[in-house]
């Protein structure tokens, strides 16, 4: 049976184990290429072994989750919103906190403190004992396991008290309902801080969301983006987004292309000219036709490759992963051997013991662990994309960190890609005009940026018309082509022993023809960005196809000093292995002729207009051909490894530090509790951070 990708909405997943939990259960049905999101609550799977789909989602659902058609239109009731389960309790955890510090008598009675209590432990029971049952039954407990045991052992050991009538010292009452309060107020932070963690993508999900103006038989109609068919004629006004994928027909606009490559200058558009789905009509009409809908759109690859960038874990992560699953096990562990050692060796009364015991549950914080990693790359990725840059993957962002070399293309790369012929010496018996319609008619068949320009160029001059019969690119080689008549043709550099300026030779059944000298214009900011990637330690190198000379005419303008030219598509792949070996190194290049290269390097980085060659091809894409947007690259991923490493590294020392502070008795359970809800926060506050952190090389 044919693999079938199955796509679940998951809705009641709110931390890093949950995810855990269901993704074991997956993984035990033999599922394969799982990938959990919490935060987008979205659970993808391979399904190539038969497996009932509606024995997959009940079991989902078993785990205490909801699978849902579309969570957008999931009306939550108000009884299970998490933000009203906080306030019904803060309510009636007030009164108890107060008894402590108010002299009204009636507060102080047991049976009014059970009362007060008893909703509050019920609400807590509901929410927190659903969830730490069903995370048990996962095989992953988590954080809610550990509130469930602290918050029944204080409400079950003041309950016997009330019933047995032993006076003050066994109420606890307070303690229990506050724990319960706190840990909610903290869920209500930490679900609306991950909401903003991946506001990038909802940013990018709304802009998809547009209507459209169809062209039929003359009459306009607005339908939805949805809707549009390949080949449909839409009217797009000035204001307007852009539906989908097409081409202009006819009219001319301004238009703001920023959501996608971070350009806050419009760019013009022209008949013939492409434009893209979600881009902003600022001045102007157009009437377009539509070519890519649905997920065909450059848009909707880039939501989906922003969301397996999320899947993708850097390695650091897998050590909290690792730590979070054996947590809640050991803390249990840590709080049963608190109360056995602080009743019975040290022989303090029941009430210390148990409340040691509570403390050391309640400030224990697996989720902190288990967040510490996703929501950094979420913010990190969210922030490459809003300057047009695709990062395919939490993991090429550490495999980013310490690069010791980056490897450069020349053509539209460090170069702009527009050439300009400047010379063609032509053999005895060659007319010009000729050999002009030759390398037009050649040329018109390659998507190369060289050939595009000598297209350009050429078709205002003088030539005699060529009609072929074929023609097919050699990469890194050139074109080859064979006329009506039954004559073969070889436009390109190959190898060449000839050290002048002419850069490419036209051959004709095995005979030169002529030589053409070919120059393109270096990219404005290419001297700045080597000075920099100098600056961070980095050596910047250059690797062409292109002639000796040429090369190292561009290098010694730039500032490279380590350059390899005349490389073939196969050298260039034994030259990026030699520097692998050195050191990390990225490539860049355009992301057609480099496909080998950019793939064998460390991570590949392609500067290309996002074609489908570049998006399959490279771990990187910059949607906008400015350069300083790889110096941003490496500047988030840097700080994006630096706040996971932070969060990190908080988690765990606030879990070694508390820990056995609680266990000393030095701590109120309360004021744990307390510390416990806000662990999380201060985990995705540092995250979120990273949307405004000023970035330094």
């Amino acid at each position: 049976m044919a693999e079938q990708l199955i796509e679940l909405n998951v809705i009641g997943m709110h931390c890093n184990n949950c995810a855990l939990s269901v993704h074991k259960l997956l993984e035990r049905k033999g599922l394969q290429n799982i990938h959990v999101d919490f935060a987008s609550e979205e659970v993808k799977f391979s399904n190539s072994n038969d497996a009932d789909l509606a024995i997959i989602k009940k079991d989902i659902e078993g785990l205490g989750y909801k699978v849902v058609d579309d969570p957008a239109q999931q009306v939550t009731p108000f009884y299970e919103k998490i933000e009203n389960k906080f306030i019904f309790c803060a309510i009636l955890t007030v009164p108890l906190l107060l008894h402590m510090v108010l002299p009204w008598h009636f507060l102080h009675l047991p049976s009014v403190q059970l009362l007060l209590c008893t909703p509050v432990f019920i609400v807590g029971c509901l929410h927190f004992g659903k969830s730490a049952i069903n995370s048990i039954k996962g095989g992953v407990p988590n954080m809610d396991v550990l509130i469930f045991v602290g918050s029944s052992a204080a409400f079950i050991y003041s309950l016997i008290g009330t019933i047995e009538n032993l006076g003050e010292h066994y109420q606890f009452y307070e303690t229990c309902a506050t724990i319960i309060s706190l840990v909610l107020l903290g869920n209500v932070l930490e679900k609306r801080s991950v909401t903003q963690t991946t506001s990038a993508i909802k940013d990018l999900v709304k802009i998809q969301q547009v209507n459209a103006n169809r062209v039929v038989n003359g009459s306009v109609e607005v339908v939805s983006a949805k809707e549009v068919r390949p080949g449909d004629t839409l009217l797009v006004n000035m204001g307007d987004k852009i539906p989908v994928d097409g081409e202009v027909l006819s009219g001319s606009a301004s238009v703001d292309e920023a959501m996608l490559t971070g350009e806050s200058v419009p760019v013009e558009k022209e008949k013939y000219d492409k434009v893209i789905g979600g881009t902003i009509v600022q001045h102007g009409n157009i009437r377009m036709i539509a070519t890519k809908v649905g997920s065909n759109t450059v848009l909707a690859q880039i939501i989906e490759l922003m969301k397996k960038a999320q899947a993708a874990k850097p390695p650091v992560q897998k050590l909290g992963d690792k730590v979070a699953a054996i947590f809640v096990p050991a803390v249990i562990l840590i709080a049963l051997l608190t109360f056995v050692i602080t009743y019975f060796a040290v022989h303090t009364g029941m009430q210390v013991a148990l409340m040691n015991a509570i403390a050391v549950l309640v400030i224990s914080c697996p989720c902190a662990m288990g967040l510490a990693t996703p929501t950094a790359v979420m913010v990190g990725l969210g922030r490459a994309a809003k300057n047009g840059i695709l990062i395919k993957g939490g993991d090429t962002i550490e495999a980013v960190a310490h690069t010791k070399y980056v490897v450069f293309d020349k053509t539209g790369t460090l170069t702009t890609g527009k050439f300009h012929i400047t010379d063609i010496k032509t053999e005895e018996n060659a007319d010009l005009e000729q050999i002009r319609g030759i390398i037009m008619a050649i040329e018109e068949r390659s998507n190369h940026p060289i050939a595009r320009s000598f297209v350009n160029e050429l078709k205002t001059l003088p030539q005699t018309k060529l009609i072929l019969k074929s023609a097919k690119e050699e990469k890194g080689l050139g074109m080859r082509a064979e006329d009506v008549n039954g004559n073969h043709y070889f436009l390109g550099s190959g190898k060449s022993k000839d050290k002048s300026d002419f850069n490419l030779s036209l051959y004709k059944n095995q005979k030169l023809l002529a030589q053409i000298a070919i120059e393109d214009e270096i990219k404005p900011d290419a001297i700045t960005l080597i000075r920099q990637l100098k600056k961070m330690d980095i050596i910047p190198v250059l690797l062409s196809g292109d002639k000796n000379s040429r090369c190292l005419k561009l290098a010694k303008l730039i500032g490279i000093e380590d350059v390899h030219a005349e490389k073939l598509p196969d050298e260039k792949l034994t030259i990026i292995d030699v520097y692998k070996q050195k050191g990390k190194t990225i490539m860049i290049g355009d992301g057609i002729n480099d496909a080998p290269a950019l793939t064998q390097a460390d991570v590949g980085v392609s500067m290309n207009d996002a074609s489908q060659v570049a998006i399959q091809s490279a771990r990187v894409v910059l949607l906008n051909t400015d350069l300083h947007s790889v110096v941003k690259f490496l500047q988030i991923s840097k700080h994006t490894l630096i706040t996971i490493k932070q969060n990190l590294f908080w988690a765990f020392a606030y879990n070694i530090i508390a820990i056995p502070i609680a266990a000393l008795g030095f701590l109120n359970p309360m004021v744990g509790a307390f510390a416990m809800a806000f662990s999380d926060v201060v985990v995705i506050g540092n995250s979120l951070r990273l949307k405004t952190k000023r970035l330094t090389p």
